[in-house]
């Protein structure tokens, strides 16, 4: 199924509207609108690792999170020792 689009209409500085013309005329697109799309997605998966990464940043610094961390690693400490010893004996 084919995704549904959109029409709109954007309002650009005449340089950028050059440079993605320039990217589309060497290849890096089909036409505009699919070099426009590309640069959307790739905009808002950045934005979105951003937030994770922001989110990633908070947890290490929250002492109740490192807290269960440290926890966790004590009760798996003898599985992942038992997993490490049957890795490193001969089969």
């Amino acid at each position: 199924m084919k995704n549904q689009t959109v029409r709109t209409t954007i309002t650009l500085p005449a340089e950028l509207l050059a440079a993605a013309d320039k990217a589309v005329s060497q290849g890096k697109a089909k036409n505009r609108n699919e070099f426009v799309a590309q640069a959307l997605i790739h905009e808002l998966e950045a934005l979105r690792r951003a937030e994770i990464d922001a989110a990633l940043a908070e947890m290490a610094q929250d002492p109740e999170y490192q807290a269960q961390v440290l926890q966790m690693e004590a009760e798996f400490a003898v599985a992942s020792w038992e997993a490490l010893q049957l890795e490193e004996s001969p089969a």
